[in-house]
């Protein structure tokens, strides 16, 4: 089955109620003021059809006695009065469209911190699993819907329906007869919006899947655009494009095909029901049938030509309605989707171990301190007794009978035991896909193991706040991330209150100070792009100064030093031998000169750990890590 099939995604109609409550929650007083206005703007374009028929009742009086002051005294009140609530309409207008601007762009910026608030709490799985173009498109494509369905048919809709209320009261009022006619005609018309909008919604909401499929392609091509290149691989990835561009062209065409159908088909049913109420006007006049209306008044030329703007006002409104199917419909499958993101489930954290600053009084004891020291220590409440006590931080880590699977069935570590104490080096080698990495995402708790225990400090890591517990832990994984700033800013991205010394200071202990203070503006330099105006060496450089400023007492280097050329490796290397002095170190690499030197060396095959050692007992074995030595100096 394709992804399109699977891929059904359903209209939540509840998506139209939370966007309002959420609108209302947002502005609990300027969106009753803004709908009092598009009532009163409704209202006061309904007016006139009372005044038409006032109006020609006057001029048929005056017609049958030629008392023409007496007429223009009754008709130059009116006119004015009409006059007057139009200017108030027009002022009710302005008021509204300021209004839903304002209210349309707060909705959206709120909508958007929301959103990115929700998913900086989404565990590495969710980004795992969906594509970055994909997410991307929550941010643009769908929250444009959001702003039309707003800004756009929201008002319309209210306006619309408001209109439709009083023209029909109107009516009724003055012609039950001719009012009926009117209904069947608008039944009609209702009947045929129903079946070709049903059509309209299905391919819309198909739309917005489409377009983040699309897009989240496009997102990776571009990523992967040096490996295209060399490869050639030019023509199949434009071939592939072509087919998700042609499901999107699909699910457009016959969406906008629906929607720009409805309206002329509408408008034409509208303009035949006008036909239809002049010719049955003129034979309920003709065969003097009795007028049943609310007024009382007989049936005449005075109501028959009002009743015929009111037709096409009732008309127009119901055509004006159904022109805003496809802008609901997209804006509910928009929202749909931006719910669905914020209604993910947040990384779980029932953690209360916290990391807190010590310092240690006269008694030897260690005490919380508000103050920035270099002592760090684990609180720990006991709900037993109401009683807090403080382990201090020293890296000791250690995982006990491990198992793990990033899908249920399908295990990548089994029976995994590692004993990291403080100030160890500790090295894992083996085949890619052997376990390493996912070994050091369940340290970070990115992931949460199956069965087993793993200690830090000898507290069970589910007990620590997964904040805390990153933050006592440096990263330096193989791809670089940079953001957008100065380099000083990237390297303080490892601790926001590091000082410039600091930083500095951190950046000499890897290496990178050389070459950044031979960049035009040095630390000042504004780095664009992750960095794509450094070398991947520079960046990987950075990276590692990043982590020496945060000064953790558990290092993890995942093939920190491969894209860094030998000569510069051997800078890093001394610089990394610093950092890692008095620290716990994982260290997962390829280059053997990078493991040789570690206190503890895990060779891992198929998830499970087969030797362990230090460099001089997996040699005198003579078992993989011997083989591998001696076969090339890299492992593959």
């Amino acid at each position: 089955m394709s992804d399109r099939q699977r891929a059904k995604p359903a209209f939540n109609g509840n998506s139209l109620k939370r966007v309002v409550s959420m609108l209302y929650h947002f502005y609990p007083r300027l969106v009753p003021l803004a709908v009092f206005c598009m009532l009163f703007s409704a209202v006061a374009s309904s007016i006139p059809a009372i005044f038409v028929q006032n109006v020609i009742s006057i001029i048929e009086k005056w017609v049958d006695t030629g008392d023409w002051a007496s007429a223009s005294s009754e008709i130059i009140p009116k006119v004015l009065l009409l006059i007057g609530f139009y200017v108030l309409s027009i002022i009710a207008i302005t008021v509204q469209t300021q209004l839903m601007a304002y209210m349309t762009q707060g909705f959206l910026s709120k909508m958007r911190i929301a959103m990115f608030d929700g998913m900086q709490n989404l565990p590495i799985k969710f980004f795992d699993t969906h594509k970055h173009g994909d997410i991307m498109s929550y941010y643009t494509n769908d929250i444009d819907t959001l702003r039309q369905l707003v800004s756009q048919a929201f008002p319309s809709l209210i306006q619309s329906a408001a209109i439709v209320l009083c023209v029909f009261g109107i009516m009724l009022y003055y012609s039950v007869w001719m009012t009926i006619v009117v209904v069947i005609g608008v039944i009609f018309m209702m009947f045929v919006s129903k079946k070709i909008g049903g059509g309209s919604a299905k391919y819309f909401i198909r739309q917005q899947m489409s377009m983040g499929k699309a897009e989240g392609y496009i997102q990776e091509i571009m990523n992967g655009q040096k490996v295209v290149k060399v490869f050639c691989h030019e023509q199949e990835c434009s071939d592939a494009f072509d087919e998700i561009n042609e499901a999107l062209f699909e699910d457009s065409y016959r969406a906008n095909a629906y929607a720009n159908a409805l309206g002329p088909i509408i408008m034409n049913i509208g303009n035949i029901l006008y036909v239809l109420i002049a010719m049955a006007g003129g034979l309920f006049l003709l065969s003097g049938l009795g007028n049943i209306s609310i007024s009382g008044l007989p049936l005449s030329i005075s109501i028959i030509i009002p009743f015929l703007n009111m037709t096409k006002q009732f008309t127009g409104n119901i055509n004006q309605v159904s022109q805003q199917i496809n802008a609901v419909v997209m804006g509910m499958a928009g929202a749909t989707r931006i719910f669905a993101l914020m209604d993910e489930k947040p990384e779980d954290d029932e953690g209360y171990v916290t990391l807190v600053n010590v310092k240690t009084d006269k008694d030897g004891n260690l005490v919380e301190t508000s103050e920035h020291t270099k002592q760090w220590a684990w609180k720990h409440p006991h709900s037993a007794d109401g009683s807090v006590t403080y382990i201090p931080l020293r890296g000791d880590v250690r995982m006990e009978n491990v198992d793990f699977a990033y899908e249920e069935g399908k295990d990548v570590l089994h029976d995994v035991t590692v004993y990291a104490e403080p100030g160890q080096k500790v090295a894992f080698v083996g085949a890619t896909g052997a376990g390493k990495t996912t070994i050091t995402n369940l340290i970070n708790r990115f992931y949460d193991i199956a069965d087993g225990k793993i200690r830090y400090d000898g507290i069970n890591v589910n007990k620590i706040r997964k904040h805390d517990l990153r933050r006592s832990l440096g990263l330096v994984l193989q791809e670089t991330n940079l953001f957008t700033g100065t380099v000083m800013e990237n390297i303080r991205y490892g601790r926001l209150d590091a000082t410039d010394e600091e930083c500095i200071a951190a950046a000499k202990l890897s290496g990178a100070d050389d070459f950044i203070t031979r960049l035009p503006d040095g630390y000042d330099t504004q780095l664009t792009n992750n960095g794509s105006n450094l070398s991947q060496g520079q960046r990987q450089l950075i990276a590692i100064a990043r982590a020496a400023v945060a000064d953790p007492p558990v290092m993890i280097m995942d093939e920190a030093t491969s894209s860094i050329d030998t000569r510069t490796e051997a800078i890093v290397q001394r610089g990394m031998d610093k950092l890692m002095e008095g620290r716990t170190v994982f260290v997962i690499a390829h280059r053997l000169s990078t493991v040789m030197n570690s206190d503890v060396i895990m060779v891992l095959e198929h998830g499970r750990i087969i030797e362990r050692g230090d460099h001089n007992a997996l040699i005198a074995q003579k078992g993989t890590y011997y083989q591998l030595y001696t076969g090339a100096f890299e492992l593959e």
